[in-house]
C-alpha cells in the first residue's frame, strides 16, 4: 500500500486517464470514501464529459440505491445519507450568474452539507471558493459537442470514449480529498 506522504504534493494537480465508465464509476467511489460535511466540489466540462456520471457513482458508493438524476431543471436534489447530507447542483441552464443568488443557495454552502456543483462557472462569482476542482475531458471525440442535445443523449453517445480527470486542490479539505483520490487511483492501477 502506497503511503499518503510519498504522494505527490497534494496542493497541486492529479491528471488521470479514465479509460472508460468503469474507470469514471471508480474514481467516484474513491472520492466517496474521503467526503465530509462541508466539503465543496466542482465539476467541469462539456456536456456528456461524465459529470453525472461521476456524481452516480459517487452516491451509489456513499449507499444510495435511488435514482440519480442530473438536477438540470430542477437545480438542485438533496440526498439524504447516513453521514451526510449530500447536495447536487447543476447551473446548465442559469442565463445570469445571479440567479444562483436570487434561488437562495447559499445557506446550502456549510459546514453541514456535501455540495457537488456541475457548471460552476454559470454562477460566476457567487459562489464560495471550490475545495477540490473536478475537469472532466472526453478524449478522442473532437471539440464540437451540440450544447442543445439532452445530457442523457450525449452521454450515451460519448461513453466508449477515454476520459481525462483533472483534479486540483484548493483548500485542506480538498487536499485531503484528493490525497484519499490519489491513494485510491494507484492501487487501482489508473494510469
Amino acid at each position: 500500500m502506497p503511503d499518503l506522504n510519498q504522494l505527490p504534493d497534494p496542493a497541486t494537480t492529479i491528471s488521470l486517464l479514465l479509460a472508460d465508465e468503469s474507470a469514471t464509476r471508480a474514481l467516484g467511489e474513491a472520492l466517496a470514501a474521503s467526503l465530509f460535511p462541508g466539503l465543496r466540489i466542482y465539476l467541469r466540462g462539456h456536456l456528456g464529459a461524465g459529470k453525472t456520471t461521476l456524481v452516480r457513482s459517487i452516491l451509489k458508493a456513499l449507499g444510495y440505491q435511488g435514482r440519480v438524476k442530473s438536477p438540470t431543471y430542477t437545480l438542485v436534489e438533496l440526498y439524504p445519507l447516513s453521514r451526510l447530507n449530500l447536495y447536487h447542483f447543476d447551473f446548465y441552464r442559469f442565463r445570469d450568474s445571479n440567479e444562483w443568488r436570487e434561488a437562495g443557495f447559499s445557506d446550502y454552502f456549510d459546514h453541514d452539507n456535501v455540495c457537488l456543483v456541475e457548471w460552476p462557472e454559470k454562477a460566476g462569482q457567487n459562489l464560495p471558493d471550490a475545495d477540490l476542482d473536478i475537469a472532466l475531458e472526453v478524449l478522442g471525440y473532437g471539440e464540437h459537442v451540440a450544447t442543445d442535445i439532452g445530457t442523457e443523449a450525449v452521454d450515451a453517445s460519448l461513453d466508449a470514449h477515454p476520459r481525462r480527470a483533472l483534479l486540483r486542490a484548493h483548500s485542506p479539505a480538498g487536499q485531503r480529498c484528493l490525497r484519499s483520490a490519489a491513494l485510491s487511483t494507484l492501487q487501482e492501477g489508473f494510469s
